[in-house]
């Protein structure tokens, strides 16, 4: 087994249920940073960077391959030199869309507050901030990898980071470093008290037995020889059927479930007309998909309902729910379009975008503050044209709001 050693931006629940899982079975470390909170890194220093992993479908089993972990706002020297460090094989990233700080072009929103404290500051707050800083100090070729739910999540990182430095005068030499797309799949909801308890561990991560990593095969320096993971030529196929079947079920889910009542994924997929639509949904996804993933469609969607029902996996609706301004452009405006323009069956997804609205205006008439990043701007405009336009969809209206057989 040849080892390596990864640097992790963003050690939350996802990560260490999903990389480390897979760094540990392989016999890599892993250096980890947070970059919102230091409650993570003082919970597991607490416990010798040591935690369980609550697979429920195999059981229980110890994580040991986290070496280190920092809080980045505070510790970024000690952080910067695992970064640059020669012996660095991969630096991946799990910070979730709003983590990057990209615009509506997929490009840096430069309006952006720490953003822009970040071209002047020598301790970076932010993601783009903290790679292009560290990246130029390096001289060793290394692969910067993003995690997260974004389409060519690694074209666009190469191209923030390119920007970032550029408007810094450090010009980083991109051509020393890979950045390759990935596709990640693990559902893995956040930690609760009673399995804390159950695991005799603060740190206890959840998640389901089932994973799928898909990484474009663009690799500067060491290639890692992972079992189970997927190199490929071209990622994006496998980003789309994930984001638009999988994800957008799930958003579907999270908004339509809860404005029936419902807490968690296993509830709301249980429900007969919410379990109608989902399925409706990937079934009417699937055909924006190319040809030779349209075949794996009906397969991979039986095997997600069956995903969504286990009871073990308490995936809370709320924790889906977040960030719906920035997940709902990549999860089911895209999608729409394609299949209007296709002259293909929509309702679903219809039905999937306007769930979102009508959560926005009952979290607003309910008194709740929302959780996302233009929360204010949302809960201040609640009309259905004004939450159209914060997803692109506002020329869309009309074909939202046709009448839709449930």
């Amino acid at each position: 087994m040849t080892c390596g050693k990864i640097v992790h931006l963003g050690l939350g629940n996802f990560a260490r249920a999903f990389v480390c899982d897979v760094a540990n079975s392989e016999g890599w470390s892993v250096v980890g940073a947070c970059l919102r909170s230091p409650d993570v890194r003082d919970g597991l220093k607490h416990q010798n960077c040591r935690y369980t992993l609550f697979d429920h479908d195999t059981g229980p089993r110890q994580i040991e391959c986290v070496e280190n972990v920092f809080f980045a706002p505070t510790e970024f020297e000690e952080l910067e030199t695992h970064l640059i460090d020669p012996t660095t094989d991969l630096i991946t990233i799990t910070v979730t869309e709003k983590g990057y700080n990209y615009g509506p072009d997929g490009g840096l929103n430069w309006s952006n507050s720490m953003l822009q404290a970040d071209l002047t500051d020598k301790t970076p707050k932010t993601l783009i901030g903290i790679l292009s800083r560290s990246l130029s100090k390096r001289s060793a070729p290394v692969t910067v990898m993003s995690c997260d739910n974004l389409t060519l999540n690694g074209s666009k990182l190469q191209r923030a980071v390119e920007d970032f430095s550029h408007r810094t005068g450090t010009r980083v030499s991109t051509k020393r470093f890979a950045f390759p797309n990935t596709m990640v799949d693990r559902i893995t909801p956040a930690t609760d008290d009673k399995l804390r308890a159950q695991a005799d561990d603060p740190m206890v991560v959840p998640t389901e037995g089932f994973w799928e990593w898909v990484i474009e095969d663009k690799f500067a320096g060491h290639r890692p020889q992972w079992n189970g993971v997927q190199f490929v030529d071209d990622v994006l196929p496998h980003e789309m059927r994930k984001l638009r079947l999988l994800n957008g079920a799930h958003s579907l889910l999270a908004y339509a479930g809860i404005l029936a009542g419902h807490e968690y994924v296993h509830e709301a997929i249980a429900d007969p007309v919410l379990r109608r639509m989902a399925s409706k949904f990937m079934q009417q996804a699937s055909l924006t998909l190319p040809t030779h993933i349209q075949e794996q469609a009906p397969e991979y969607g039986d095997r997600l309902l069956q995903r969504f029902e286990n009871p073990q996996i308490r995936h809370n609706l709320r924790q889906i729910a977040m960030d719906g301004s920035l997940k709902l452009p990549i999860r089911m405006v895209n999608t729409l379009s394609e299949l209007l323009k296709a002259d293909h069956a929509n309702d679903a997804i219809r039905f999937g975008i306007r769930s979102w609205v009508d959560f926005c205006k009952s979290e607003k008439s309910g008194g709740r503050e929302l959780q996302d990043p233009i929360s204010r701007t949302l809960s201040a405009q609640p009309t259905t044209d004004e939450l159209l336009s914060h997803i692109g969809a506002a020329d869309l209206h009309r074909q939202i709001y046709q009448t839709n057989p449930i």
